[in-house]
């Protein structure tokens, strides 16, 4: 006979207890992935410190890139300094990773990471990102699966850059960039060993230009989505949504209004710099050729703003009518659209907004995605990428506090699934991290 003392039917109790809990979070991830098509949510990248801003490539043979910047201390990096460009790699589809680690060490910083790769090899990997105070474009070149990389500066200037956005096709390597109100793009034809820089905008006022996405269609014309504050006055002027288009790979550019959005929504008691929650736009270009845009754009001044899409099968002659593709009620903010496309008529899209409440009715953000066989003329429902996570105080069970960093990105694998990583935060300072599903 066995005798149970109180403390032991404690024991019992809490580890029963514990089994419950467990059984229930495996039940609603079961549940939730049944019905969305996609994966549970999970945490990539180191887990000390701080991480945010991911960008995602795939290639044609089953690798998964993320890049992103750890802010803290880096493992077995004495050398490095917060943050640090750190790469993740997948080489079966996401069903595993190996560990992070930084791709070059460098001593004053290194941010707004990009990776791309080459749609004609479908292997040569891209990346870019800024360093040495930001005055310099830094664009790196994996011929071996990211175990190795060469390195090129594709501008330095005495004036900070921002956000050094990737357009590649073949030996062709495009990296847009703003110094200021001026938008450039450095170009090389030699698969980034050298590169000249061209001014998209030489007539551009006072200001601060953003650049938002960039591709390469399928006969090698390159597109730029760009957009253009009014940096002085940003709670108050409204934000052009640009779209540059060059035929001759890189040396002259024309440029046509997307869109005029609001002035930004402001981050008032989330320390987050005006217009951070502003106008974005991304693009893609599918195996034809058809151009694609997203981006969010608002109404109001200082008002939310919406996910709009438009299709251009024109070379960017003419685009369709926007079309608001997220299903939130209106009010609710809608911020970083995501776009990728595979094959002919195949494009997905993924964005972030705050139509999810905290029980004190406090907005909470999700990442929401939707995808396309035709071109955009009808989409997938929404699915809900985002969701619960145990043991996060800004992970909650309807939504996360924040997004940390303003884009995250989703890519197409080489058996056609969905990728996604993005950041989520307490606020725009700290602490954060990012997270990792992948679908259908």
């Amino acid at each position: 006979m066995v005798f149970f003392t109180s403390r032991t039917r404690t024991v019992q109790k809490f580890a029963f207890f514990l089994f419950l809990v467990a059984f229930s979070d495996l039940a609603v991830s079961q549940a939730t992935q049944a019905v969305s098509g996609f994966a549970p949510q999970k945490r990539v990248g180191y887990t000390t410190g701080d991480q945010w801003e991911p960008a995602m490539a795939a290639d044609g043979h089953g690798h998964l890139y993320i890049l992103y910047p750890q802010y803290g201390p880096v493992p077995n990096c004495p050398g490095c300094t917060a943050p640090s460009i750190t790469l993740l790699v997948s080489s079966d589809n996401g069903g595993s990773w190996q560990p992070s680690r930084p791709l070059v060490p460098f001593p004053t910083g290194q941010f707004d990471p990009q990776i791309v790769v080459d749609p004609q090899d479908k292997q040569t990997v891209y990346a870019s990102w800024l360093q040495n105070n930001k005055r310099d474009i830094i664009v790196a070149r994996s011929l071996d699966f990211g175990r190795s990389w060469s390195l090129s500066v594709a501008d330095h200037a005495a004036a900070n850059g921002d956000k050094p956005v990737l357009a590649v096709r073949g030996s062709d390597v495009y990296v847009g960039f703003n110094h200021e109100e001026k938008f450039f793009v450095a170009a090389s034809h030699d698969a980034g060993q050298t590169f000249s820089r061209v001014n998209v905008n030489p007539a551009a006022g006072p200001g601060w230009s953003l650049a938002g996405g960039a591709t390469v269609d399928s006969a090698g014309a390159l597109y730029f989505g760009w957009t253009a504050y009014a940096r002085h006055e940003m709670p108050s002027r409204p934000v052009s949504v640009y779209l540059s288009r060059s035929a001759d790979s890189g040396r002259t550019w024309t440029t046509t209004l997307l869109d005029v959005s609001s002035a930004p929504p402001d981050c008032d008691g989330l320390a987050c710099d005006t217009g951070y929650l502003g106008a974005q736009v991304a693009l893609a270009s599918d195996a034809a050729g058809t151009i694609y845009a997203v981006w969010n754009a608002g109404a109001v001044n200082g008002g939310p703003e919406r996910i709009y899409f438009s299709s251009s099968t024109t070379a960017g002659a003419t685009w369709s009518s926007r079309a608001d593709v997220s299903a939130a009620r209106q009010g609710v903010e809608g911020c970083f659209p995501t776009i990728a496309a595979g094959t002919s008529g195949d494009v997905r899209i993924a964005w972030m907004d705050t139509r999810a409440m905290d029980s004190h009715n406090h907005p909470l953000w999700n990442t929401y995605y939707r995808s396309s066989t035709n071109g955009g003329a009808t989409w997938s429902a929404e699915t809900k990428l985002s969701g619960p996570a145990r043991f996060y105080d800004y992970v909650m069970p309807a939504g996360f506090r924040f997004p940390f960093g303003d884009y995250f990105s989703i890519a197409i694998d080489s058996d056609g699934v969905t990728h996604a990583v993005w950041g989520e935060g307490r606020n725009y300072k700290s602490p954060g991290s990012i997270w990792y599903t992948h679908g259908r």
